[in-house]
């Protein structure tokens, strides 16, 4: 018997009493009920007194505690409906509790919208009169990250509109493609002929498999699935697509990623730069997939064999065995990372455990300031599950030191959001490679690099496939599975060059990635978050315990600021060229190592 089958995943559940009990719960209807008591309090107090002349700083500062109190409490049913959503999306009474939060929203929504569209309208000097009064102090980077946005604002009456539609038009497509790829069972034949039904994280699971025959098997299953559901996808993100287009000409949004970069807080030409160095260094990733094919002695690499192991290895490691890697790990850096890892263990912050209807992947939910992030991830005992939980407990570190801002400063843009998850994999690695023997060590580089190359030109691919698809659909009209297939290999094609080569099954591969339904042009979040590190992980190690400080206040300043102004807390300057290229030698020294214990492994 295979070991992967003697050691039991660990039946690990988080506990969500922070927020309710269960779904029916009454204190959620009386959060409700309070919810729009208090909207229609605030609309009657504040409707017509922001957008004027004579704006007095203590009403703006009284609306802002108060809307911002009212939404932190108003967010809790939501964030409980989603969180038990992605729990379980098979049971259809918690999809349709997720549906009627989504609903009651709305409805709140539409009561005090005009609050920030006043404040987008408001005249530049009471604004300005107002943020020089220290009675706003607290809500600077608020009020200028809602204004950034008051070219694109609508009327109120068009805005209520696209927010009462919303649950039947992008939110509904949205819970659509959740609910058709969580559910969806694969139909997997192993070599040895056994036949056995499997979810999309165990059928993905064995594209790592050492077994090539194993992974042609995987990836056969997975294709399959992905083209039996084919017309529902390609509908879904067709009308994604064309819901986006829509909102960006309403909204005067010069290009289709436009929104993002004013969410991000960051311009086209920061992100362009990234994108273009990426590009430009797409030979470092061919130069890496020829030796690993060397390694894997084969004649040819394809999209079955991007993440197949170096070696043969039936190792696993415990859930404990995994708490006690990354609190170590944590602990040599920073015992307050540690301590507010160990939380998550501690307080059942964590869903671990793999389970049919579970939806795929991992993520980490900030949850609110007054009560506690979350992990979900599905751990199967791998060692790539190590480096996840660390990856999700470094943004859970960065959630709970964020709890010291109030809730408008308390998340921070994505771009950043990835650093601290990010960082926490490579204190990871690094205590692992230091425990390592050659054998281990190669094949710990391998994954190292690999997920680099993941997290900085596959994401940067995917944004020019984003790119090029809503273009596309824009010039072209509703676009065909075979068309977005063709878009998506010529992009990550383009990574590889001619080390590895993406066969026809890789076209549909497009077609199960959630950022592109409900987070357009989230992806180079992750490119930013990577070369952050590589960066900031050499600063750390030159600059010793006083680096240690800087950063923990950054993640404390959570999203109180810029992301400019975050990253020159640690000395970092977002649109130096030189900056960016630090981190790509990060990466080459990564190639370089990995290159070096090959020749030495072989000699």
């Amino acid at each position: 018997m295979p070991v992967a089958e003697e050691l039991a995943p660990p039946a690990v559940r988080w506990d969500l009493s922070a927020l309710y009990s269960d779904l029916d719960d009454p204190r959620i209807q009386e959060t409700w009920d309070e919810a729009n008591k208090r909207a229609d309090r605030f609309a009657e107090t504040y409707r017509g007194k922001i957008e004027t002349p004579d704006l007095a700083p203590t009403t703006l500062a009284a609306a802002l505690k108060e809307i911002e109190a009212f939404w932190m409490e108003a967010s809790k049913p939501i964030i409980f409906g989603h969180l038990l959503f992605a729990a379980d999306v098979s049971d259809p009474k918690i999809g349709a509790f997720q549906q009627k939060q989504n609903e009651l929203a709305t409805g709140i929504s539409i009561k005090v919208m005009f609050f920030e569209l006043e404040l987008m309208g408001a005249p530049e000097e009471a604004i300005q009169r107002c943020l020089a009064d220290p009675a706003v102090a607290n809500y600077h980077h608020y009020i200028q990250t809602a204004r950034a946005f008051s070219p694109h604002r609508l009327s109120e009456a068009e805005e209520v509109i696209l927010e009462e539609t919303a649950n039947t038009g992008v939110r509904a497509w949205e819970r659509l493609f959740d609910d058709v790829t969580s559910n969806y069972v694969y139909h997997l034949e192993l070599p040895s002929g056994e036949k056995k039904e499997a979810s999309q994280s165990e059928v993905l699971a064995l594209l790592r498999n050492p077994d090539r025959a194993i992974r042609q098997a995987a990836a056969d299953s997975f294709t399959a699935g992905l083209q039996d559901s084919k017309r529902v996808l390609v509908l879904n993100f067709n009308n994604i697509l064309l819901d986006k287009s829509i909102k960006d000409r309403l909204r005067k949004h010069p290009y289709p990623e436009h929104a993002r970069h004013l969410a991000n807080e960051l311009d086209k030409e920061t992100v362009d730069l990234v994108i273009r160095l990426c590009r430009r260094h797409y030979d470092l990733v061919a130069r890496f997939y020829k030796v690993k094919k060397e390694i894997l002695d084969l004649p040819e690499l394809t999209h079955i064999d991007r993440y197949a192991p170096l070696f043969e290895t039936k190792e696993q490691v415990s859930w404990d065995h995994a708490r006690e890697i990354v609190l170590e790990s944590f602990a040599t850096f920073s015992p307050e990372m540690s301590r507010r890892a160990k939380e998550f263990f501690d307080e059942s912050w964590i869903d671990a455990e793999p389970r049919k209807g579970k939806s795929g992947g991992a993520f980490c939910s900030y949850m609110t300031p007054d009560t506690h992030p979350v992990i979900l991830q599905s751990y199967l005992n791998k060692m790539d599950d190590v480096m996840t939980l660390a990856h999700e407990l470094g943004h859970g570190v960065h959630a709970s030191l964020s709890r010291a801002q109030t809730y408008f400063n308390f998340q921070g843009t994505l771009p950043l959001a990835e650093l601290a998850s990010t960082f926490g994999e490579m204190l990871v690695f690094e205590r692992l490679v230091g425990e390592a023997d050659l054998r281990d060590k190669l094949a710990l580089y391998a994954e190292k690099v690999e997920g680099v190359f993941a997290t900085v030109f596959r994401q940067a691919a995917m944004f020019r496939f984003e790119q090029r698809c809503h273009e596309a659909r824009r010039a072209e009209g509703e676009l065909t599975w075979e068309r977005i297939g063709e878009i998506w290999q010529e992009e990550l094609q383009a990574m590889f060059g001619d080390s590895v080569h993406l066969g026809e099954q890789h076209r549909a591969w497009w077609s199960y990635i959630s950022h592109f339904i409900g987070s357009p042009f989230y992806v180079y979040a992750y490119s930013f978050g990577e070369w952050l590190v590589l960066s900031l992980y050499q600063m750390a190690k030159r600059e010793g315990p006083s680096f240690q400080q800087k950063y923990i206040d950054m993640l404390t300043a959570g999203g109180s600021k810029s992301p400019a102004e975050l990253m020159a807390m640690v000395g970092v300057d977002l649109k130096s060229e030189a900056f960016w290229l630090g981190g790509f030698d990060g990466m080459e020294k990564l190639v370089t190592e990995f290159e070096r214990l090959w020749s030495e492994y072989k000699a």
